[in-house]
């Protein structure tokens, strides 16, 4: 099981070249093995993309969503991915998404797939970029 970035669901799903090489072999590994798993809170970003038209799709923004979440495990946000989150030090960004994305692979033990530099350098879990 692998935890992906909202960023990383995305291009998944409509930008696969901006994946990077090692990005997309975890993933296709997970994808036949372990599986793919995105927090709660990614259902709540993509939705604020999808409704703002910031990323393009076909059909409603429902749909879309309903989509490019259908084959994935979804952890919701506990107490303890909320106090982790809120925990993490500064250097490790200050967006509550990206908080509570990177609390949920610490309090699950699994690896975040992202780009995102101020989550693959925080050292709490591990990522794969």
């Amino acid at each position: 099981m692998i935890l992906l970035d909202t960023h990383v669901l995305i291009w998944t799903a409509i930008e696969p070249a901006k994946l990077s090489r090692r990005a997309d072999e975890a993933i296709r590994a997970a994808k036949q093995s372990g599986g793919i798993s995105i927090s709660a809170i990614s259902l709540w970003e993509i939705a604020w993309l999808a409704v703002r038209r910031r990323i393009e799709f076909i059909g409603t923004p429902e749909a879309f969503l309903e989509e490019i979440t259908s084959r994935t495990v979804i952890y919701p946000i506990t107490p303890k991915i909320a106090i982790l989150g809120n925990q993490f030090p500064d250097s490790c960004g200050r967006d509550p998404s990206d908080r509570i994305i990177g609390a949920t692979a610490l309090a699950e033990g699994i690896d975040l797939v992202t780009k995102d530099e101020a989550l693959r350098n925080f050292g709490q879990f591990r990522t794969i970029w």
